[in-house]
Formats: C-alpha cells, structure tokens, sequence
C-alpha cells in the first residue's frame, strides 16, 4: 500500500510522535525513524515534525509505506486476577466516567520493556457499556492517584478538551525534602524538555504551579498541596526541585544523586489526590483518591498530619 494520512485518536492526545509510532508501527526502529522525519516522508498537519512532537486528537499524520511495520492486532483476554485488580481501583464511576486510584509503578501506557499498563487492561472496566472506557489523559508512571477515563466518545472529546485547556482543577500531593518559603506561592519557571527530564531555561515553555505547605517535620521535610495551572512534563517535580525541595522517592527530579531515607519508602511521594469536575457536570463534583499505604507510612513516620 501507499501513503496513509492517518488521523490522531482522542485515547493519543498528547502523546510523542516517536511513541505513536512506537505504538502502532512496533517494527520500525528508531534510526529509520529518525531519517524518515529529516527527509520529511513523515509529517503532521502537513508540516516537518520531530520525534518529539506533541500529538493533538484530530491532527493529520502523513504516514509513508510502513505495511510490514504495522502492529498485528492482539485478541487480549484478560485475566481474572488482574480483571479484579483493574476493578478495585475504581474510586467513581457513572454512565460518562471511571475515575481509577492508580498505584505507583504502574504505567498508563505501553512502551520499551512495559508490557503490564492500564492501557492493556482496559477490557475488565467495560462493565455495561457498549465499549470498553477511553484513556484521556496521563499521569506518570511512578505517580499515584487519580487517572481519569470516559466510558463514550462524547465524553472523551469532553475531557480531552478540558485537560488541554486546563479547566479542570487538579490538586496534588507531595512529600518534600525542605521547607519551601514561603510557605505558600507560585512557581512560574518556563521548562523545556531536554533528554528525559523538564528543565528550567529562558527557552522554555510557560508553566506555572500553585503550593502551599499543609504541615512540616522540623525543617527537613514537607507536605505540599500542588495544583498546576499549566500541564508541562513532570511539571510539579521540576518545580519543586527548582524552589529546592524535591519530592522524596524521586530518581529523576533529586539533584546529582538522589537521597535515601532510613525510614522513607524509595517509592515516589506524589500523589494526584484530587480533581474538580463541577465545571463540567455543572454541578458541585469533586472525586479525591485515597493516598497509598507507602505515602501514608511515611507521613506517620515523620509525624506530619494529613486528614484526608
């Protein structure tokens, strides 16, 4: 076959071009890739793109012939263990929405060696409808808490819509090593993508978060309620690293070397802990995530109190 202009789903909003391709053309390797997009056989909207282009629901991917790259579309049979634990992390659910409790470790989506995702899985959360429910958004992999899905494709345009123009108000959770000061304020850092990380630079992108202090453990540690009024990559852990209190758990966001803490979880202390829906069910509706034991354990063992 030839040339395929291949529309953007809704389920794909946000995501990297390198990562689509990732997903849909599993056999095509990085350097192929990569000379196919300087060479312009590859482009969005009818425009050169790089590998790390963000992807919006509706856009245009011009698509060489990639026949034999094409992902086989795989019969996935759900097991009952996982359709259970799939389950048992529905925190809300209506005719429109699941709202799941995400743990820490499990990714959205797939990629490089993650075979296990919520994306995989999203069979067991059919229930009655009609299809199985739609990814709308993303939280990182080693981030806790709410993760968002519609059961409809009206609702998913809905969502999707809402999370790019940021209209739903998001509050996380955080556990700092240090104080900020004050002890409540705004970040307004640009970040720019550079390797793996979001870094503050002049060349950045707007980002702004709001924090304030809920309560400390002498001067050494935090817990913070960060909301994001813009939606860069890992903003609020380049942030708070930025304003020099990093999140405790975090390998990436920690300085040269992360630190380790006796009686701390290594596992990362963010946690998406609340989301306000009024706006968009013009009714008062505000879905919070209970926080995971690791969270809990360490707020217990510094002494901090959090009344959820």
């Amino acid at each position: 076959m030839g040339v395929e202009i291949v529309k953007v789903k809704t389920v794909d909003d946000g995501m990297r071009l390198n990562r689509w391709f990732l997903k849909y053309y599993p056999g095509l390797g990085i350097g192929r890739l990569q000379k196919l997009l300087r060479t312009k056989q590859i482009k969005v909207d009818g425009k050169k793109a790089e590998s790390n282009t963000r992807l919006e629901a509706g856009q245009e991917i011009r698509v060489p012939p990639l026949d034999n790259e094409k992902q086989v579309p795989e019969v996935r049979v759900i097991s009952a263990k996982d359709r259970d634990f799939m389950q048992g992390l529905v925190i809300f659910k209506d005719q429109n929405i699941i709202a799941l409790n995400k743990p820490s470790g499990l990714a959205v989506q797939g990629g490089s060696n993650t075979y296990r995702h919520i994306d995989g899985m999203l069979e067991a959360l059919q229930f009655e409808a009609a299809e199985k429910p739609r990814l709308v958004h993303r939280i990182d992999k080693d981030t806790s808490g709410i993760l968002l899905l519609a059961r409809n494709r009206q609702t998913a345009d809905l969502l999707t819509k809402a999370f790019r123009e940021h209209t739903l108000p998001k509050t996380y959770l955080a556990l700092t090593a240090g104080c900020p000061k004050p002890q409540a304020g705004e970040v307004k850092a640009p970040l720019e993508k550079i390797g793996e990380k979001s870094q503050v630079t002049a060349e950045g992108k707007k980002a702004v978060t709001l924090y304030r202090v809920i309560d400390v453990a002498g001067e050494k540690f935090a817990l913070i309620e960060a909301s994001p009024l813009t939606g860069r990559t890992h903003q609020i852990r380049a942030h708070l690293e930025y304003i020099g209190c990093p999140i405790v758990g975090d390998d990436r966001y920690f300085g040269a070397e992360r630190k380790r803490f006796a009686s701390l979880s290594d596992k990362l202390h963010l946690h998406a802990y609340k989301i306000d829906l009024s706006r968009l069910y013009n009714k008062k509706l505000i879905i919070t995530a209970p926080l995971p034991a690791h969270f809990k354990d360490s707020l217990n063992a510094l002494g901090i109190n959090f009344k959820e």
